[in-house]
């Protein structure tokens, strides 16, 4: 993750994600600098991903939401994720960016 709408990124330790995919439903986990960890499943369509997720918080306590992003390729070829997401009880929109390692 290289950007969030919902908290600082820390470029030392960012949330990193792990995608799987397989007749177009995706899981995976993450962890991170605010989270301990996460599970997330869902569908992809084209170029959008549709998943649920859960997860731990370093500062104690958990989340969960639904999510919907947007798969991009940029100039240097590599995969990035636009995520338009909420957390249950709460229906602010948030917004993070995520890139593919090289």
């Amino acid at each position: 993750m290289v950007s969030s709408t919902s908290s600082t990124v820390n470029p030392d330790s960012p949330t990193e994600f792990d995608y799987w995919e397989r007749d177009e439903v995706v899981w995976g986990a993450y962890t991170g600098d605010t989270v301990t960890h996460g599970r997330f499943v869902g569908t992809r369509d084209g170029d959008q991903v549709t998943i649920s997720y859960a997860h731990a918080l370093v500062a104690g306590g958990k989340a969960g939401g639904r999510s919907t992003s947007r798969i991009e390729t940029g100039d240097d070829g590599l995969l990035r994720l636009v995520e338009e997401f909420t957390f249950e009880g709460d229906d602010t929109p948030h917004i993070s960016i995520c890139i593919e390692r090289p």
